[in-house]
């Protein structure tokens, strides 16, 4: 998949394309419906045509309002990652500024199909661009003929559920994983290094990969979690592993971490190593407990119980 992080960058040749435009935060099914389209439509073009997705970076309600940015469902990296799983062709990660948010609706199309030269746009019928959102689906559609592409917008049927970034982040919000993934079609996943901490886990008998929170992204609420933990500077086998995501308030306050105990194995050294982790179902909330013998048998039986959903 080829990657332009500018429009600068967008090769003189690359050919007939089909293009589909918006932020993707998640990649979720309804992006992926989308997506889906795009990629059936450039492969019945005669003669063939690139699959394109435009992803704006950042999100552009972070430029218009900065006060109301939700938090990241998945960052840029991990977009462009589920966007070359889907089988895209190419992606332009379009630099959103203020001077992009003021840039008229139709000087904006205009702008992309000299770089794209699109025989098709594919959207959600809900999407709206350029300034002050002036920009639909219908302005495409009026366009379309005269800039040579067809149009199609996705709309989401009267029986279909409803999948958008807004409900992965409340499902996070509430701890339900397991909901976040069937929004997503894939499992919540949270990248970053490992970093030395207290190493109380250890002294616990529980090892654990700690990986510091981005503020930017938005997290399952704290408690602890069955999920994987997989290495991404080697051996890619996704570990099964109890993970722990909070502020650690059996030990006064910290900052909020996501550490993550691989079962049954202490002989790890993960210290400085990109990892990912993956969310498969909550275990219980975060609590405080009366002595560390106490939490001690708690964090036997969360392990039990993170072996029992993993295997099951």
């Amino acid at each position: 998949m080829q990657r332009w992080h500018d429009v600068t960058e967008v090769p003189g040749d690359l050919g007939p394309s089909v293009v589909t435009i918006g932020v993707f935060d998640g990649v979720h099914r309804g992006h992926q419906r989308v997506i889906g389209e795009v990629l059936a439509r450039a492969r019945a073009w005669a003669g063939g045509a690139k699959s394109v997705v435009v992803t704006l970076d950042p999100n552009p309600i972070s430029v218009v309002r900065p006060d109301a940015t939700p938090r990241k469902v998945a960052s840029l990296e991990r977009r462009l990652e589920l966007f070359e799983e889907l089988g895209v062709d190419g992606v332009l990660v379009l630099p959103f500024t203020k001077e992009r948010s003021q840039q008229p609706a139709e000087e904006f199309v205009r702008e992309l199909v000299g770089l794209l030269r699109p025989v098709a746009i594919v959207v959600g019928d809900d999407f709206r661009f350029g300034f002050k959102a002036a920009g639909d689906v219908a302005l495409l559609t009026r366009l379309g003929p005269e800039l040579g592409f067809e149009v199609e917008g996705i709309t989401r049927g009267a029986g279909d559920p409803t999948w958008s970034s807004t409900a992965v982040r409340e499902r996070l919000a509430a701890g339900d994983v397991a909901g976040a993934q069937e929004v997503l079609g894939h499992q919540f996943r949270i990248d970053g290094t490992v970093v030395r901490g207290e190493q109380r886990g250890r002294e616990l008998g529980f090892p654990t990969a700690n990986v510091p929170a981005d503020a930017a992204l938005a997290l399952p609420v704290d408690g602890v979690y069955a999920g994987w933990l997989t290495r991404r500077d080697g051996d890619p086998t996704p570990l099964p592993a109890a993970i722990s995501v909070g502020t650690k308030p059996q030990f006064g306050e910290h900052e909020l971490v996501i550490e993550a105990y691989v079962l049954d194995r202490t002989d790890l050294e993960l210290y400085d190593v990109p990892v990912s982790i993956e969310f498969t179902e909550r275990i219980r909330g975060q609590e405080v407990f009366g002595s560390i013998e106490e939490l001690i048998e708690t964090m036997n039986r969360d392990v039990d119980k993170a072996r029992d959903l993993l295997t099951s």
